[in-house]
């Protein structure tokens, strides 16, 4: 499907038979960045709602004698599965339907972890050490507060990978805000300045999501526009706050939007994250030929000898889909400003090894989608 079971439903399809016909093909696939076949925020109605929808996905799929329906992506993609699974149920359908994970929030439920959420941290860890050393050259000025704004609308599991930045070269950041803590502006500047009087030099990590007790988005952007799943569009956080900084501290401030390059940092993947990936689309498509249904693919972690595994096991959708994963509280210290050495120790372990990277001309070469479509 091309952009997801919205472009089903348009009849927008292809046959990747057409695509990847070699195994340098789908190697290059895995290096390449984004959604090969596109994404969708199309929200399908619940089944008492309108059947008509769904009994046109359902003749499409007997049009193209579709034995199994994989689909990719993280909580609302979970929430199509499971509806399109139920109403295979309630029918009779014989198509099976399987939930492949992958979203680089890392919030789904009852799973480790999502393919992507390695990569991105990766991203964002690597990003962090780099604005730490471009302040280090403007620490002779009078002093600089730079604000790094991360995405994340109600979990914080990308925010607190700016922790990993921190080693023998650098500290980290100084202050880290996740949504999973109420916000208090008059506390957060108060930190600001106490670091600002000790260091003369300030780097936070905010989470697009952060909230105020009553649950209102400090981005100013909040109430601009919401998605097709009614989710609040966020954005301009970083420029808000080195605005209401620089009233109170008289200082250098600087924001910074990691925006859409945390999701698209390819060339910084993890490798740990690409061979996890790939082997939970296996065992999606092997699930699906052993006659399972209703199930996503999930994430176990087990420590050996201080050593990571992963182990993939199948979980009902119904326990999945519409519920959240939140970085646990014990993981944010006592103050709501930074995090543990716990969520470090989670992290870690995800953004390990670093693959070839093909090139052309210097530069990274991608797969290429040809986007003939299906008769």
């Amino acid at each position: 499907m091309l952009h997801g079971v919205q472009g089903l439903l348009e009849e927008k399809y292809i046959d990747l038979a057409d695509h990847i016909k070699t195994e340098l093909d789908a190697e290059l696939l895995k290096r390449t960045p984004a959604a090969f076949l596109g994404s969708c925020r199309y929200k399908l109605p619940e089944i008492h709602e309108n059947r008509d929808v769904y009994d046109k996905i359902f003749a499409i799929l007997d049009k193209l004698d579709i034995e199994a329906f994989i689909y990719i992506g993280g909580n609302d993609s979970m929430d199509t599965i499971k509806k399109l699974s139920d109403y295979a149920i309630i029918t009779g359908h014989p198509t099976r339907f399987i939930g492949c994970p992958k979203t680089i929030d890392n919030d789904l439920a009852l799973t480790d972890h999502t393919p992507g959420y390695g990569s991105a941290a990766k991203y964002i860890g690597t990003s962090m050490k780099e604005i730490i050393r471009d302040g280090f050259c403007l620490e002779y000025e009078k002093g600089i507060v730079t604000i790094v704004e991360v995405m994340g609308r109600n979990a914080g599991w990308l925010t607190g990978a700016t922790a990993l930045s921190e080693g023998e070269d650098c500290e980290g950041p100084d202050l880290i805000y996740l949504p999973e803590v109420d916000f208090d502006m008059e506390q957060f500047l108060a930190d600001v300045h106490r670091i600002y009087e000790e260091k003369n030099n300030v780097l936070i990590a905010v989470s697009e999501g952060i909230h105020y007790a009553d649950g209102s988005f400090v981005s100013e952007a909040k109430a601009s526009a919401t998605d097709g799943f009614g989710h609040a569009q966020l954005g301009g956080l970083a420029a808000r706050l080195a605005q209401v900084i620089k009233e109170r501290e008289h200082a250098k401030v600087r924001g910074i939007e990691l925006s859409l390059l945390q999701r698209a940092g390819a060339h910084l993947a993890s490798q740990t994250d690409i061979d996890e990936a790939f082997a939970a689309g296996k065992m999606a498509v092997e699930a699906a030929l052993s006659g399972e249904t209703g199930k996503m693919v999930a994430f176990e972690r087990v420590m050996m000898d201080g050593q990571y595994t992963c182990r993939m096991k199948l979980i009902p959708l119904s326990d999945v889909a519409n519920y959240e994963k939140k970085v646990p509280v014990e993981w944010i210290v006592p103050e709501g400003n930074n995090v543990t050495q716990d969520f470090i120790d989670y992290a870690l372990p995800l953004i390990q090894g670093v693959p070839e990277i093909p090139l052309e001309n210097g530069l990274p070469r991608y797969a290429r989608l040809k986007k003939v479509l299906a008769e």
